[in-house]
């Protein structure tokens, strides 16, 4: 283990500097907690829709093929802010940055609430999505305050938030919708929106970024250099595209199985199933804490074992609800896991590029995303509950390999402990 800990790079001097400087903020566990649900708010934006297609169709009058469009439409939405946001944060004041983008989602989910026509709402879940890249922004401001030591840690903590609100987005969009209306889902995360906006504005630092000499269009060409140069971002890149088509591959069918016989569940007892993940994604913010102290690897591996495991059990829905509510526990933990692991490991690389680094390792993950939601309504069209089974099952497995393909690819230093 000395050994091991010796071959650990030594942290870069700005960020000896930072540490040793007594006026630079030191994170405590209130501004950690509220990193955690801003994030979880933001990006559940972006998925409160997902349960909601059918009554938001049916109230504007749209057709299955528009209504469909409405998710692609965030999608494609968060898929820009990754490229054309996330990364601003290498240049100017994440706290202005982050602040003002939360604004800006006021307005936008104002927009979705107010829509009546489908170019206005898909207009406006197109913006949705672009800013609630702003959940990026904040883990990436959370890493570079972090001390190295317990970076992993506090990535852990702020990204379980982010499963939390994905998970709980389906939960709380169909308690509202059946109250209320689905257009109440919206106008409430608007006024949260606000509430946290100026909370953030009232508790996080500034941070004066020095001069890069990178015009925005360098900043952007330069995500493409950091995934030829960075082993490390590469092969995690490829793991979480992986992770998330398996995640994706189960959530986005999942609704119709359930709302049909013998089930025939509400939009309310569907979005309870989000609740099973909640326990994994809590357990999971263990999983940074581990690879601070070295373990990444190793992680990352049970989880992924955990991940294939839990198909399974999915694939018994049909025996008992039970099955389905323990596969999602132990898919949402793997998935977590991994997931912490890899941005844990990724922000070693070039601490000066932390939201450039950020922003090209969630492209993996919103390819991942659209490629498991494309193909699992195909799976499930064609075969059924099995064939999704069977696709995210082979997922898992593809993904297992080529973590232990890659497994001596990886640098020592991103995997290393780190000393307090």
């Amino acid at each position: 283990m000395r050994l091991i800990q010796d071959a650990a790079p030594p942290a870069p001097a700005n960020e000896h500097a930072r540490l040793r400087d007594p006026a630079t903020p030191a994170l405590n566990n209130r501004t950690i907690l509220l990193f955690a649900v801003a994030s979880g708010l933001a990006v559940a934006n972006a998925y409160f829709a997902h349960p909601l297609l059918d009554v938001m169709a049916d109230d504007l009058g749209l057709s299955r093929i528009v209504a469909g469009l409405i998710v692609g439409a965030t999608q494609l939405g968060y898929g820009l802010g990754l490229l054309l946001l996330v990364p601003l944060g290498d240049l100017f004041d994440r706290r202005k940055l982050i602040v003002g983008q939360s604004l800006l989602s006021v307005l936008a989910l104002a927009c979705v609430g107010f829509s009546q026509s489908a170019a206005m709402l898909l207009g406006a879940m197109a913006a949705v999505g672009l800013l609630a890249v702003v959940t990026q922004a904040l883990v990436a401001y959370a890493a570079s305050l972090a001390r190295p030591s317990e970076r992993g840690h506090v990535v852990g903590i702020v990204t379980s938030g982010i499963v939390i609100g994905i998970l709980l987005a389906r939960t709380v969009a169909g308690a509202l919708t059946d109250l209320s209306g689905w257009r109440t889902v919206y106008f409430a995360s608007a006024l949260l929106t606000i509430v946290i906006a100026f909370l953030l504005w009232k508790a996080l630092p500034r941070q004066e970024r020095s001069a890069t000499g990178l015009s925005y269009g360098r900043l952007i060409a330069s995500l493409v250099t950091l995934i030829v140069e960075e082993p490390v971002l590469l092969i995690r890149g490829i793991i979480a595209m992986l992770i998330f088509a398996n995640i994706t591959t189960l959530l986005t069918p999942l609704v119709l199985p359930l709302s049909a016989p013998p089930f025939s569940f509400s939009h309310t007892q569907i979005g309870l199933f989000g609740l099973a993940g909640v326990a994994g994604a809590l357990g999971a913010t263990r999983a940074g804490r581990w690879t601070d102290r070295g373990h990444g690897q190793r992680t990352t591996g049970i989880a992924l074992g955990l991940m294939l495991l839990s198909w399974l059990m999915i694939a018994q829905l049909h025996h008992s609800i039970l099955w389905l509510i323990t596969g999602v526990l132990i898919i949402d933990f793997g998935l977590q896991a991994v997931h912490v692991t890899n941005q844990a490991m990724i922000y070693r690389v070039r601490p000066e590029a932390q939201s450039r680094l950020t922003a090209a390792y969630m492209v993996f993950y919103s390819i991942g995303s659209a490629v498991g939601s494309s193909l699992s309504t195909v799976a499930y069209a064609h075969a059924g509950w099995p064939g999704v089974c069977i696709l995210g099952a082979a997922i898992s497995l593809v993904t297992l390999l080529f973590w232990a393909i890659t497994f001596k690819a990886m640098p020592k230093g991103a995997s290393a402990p780190l000393g307090a």
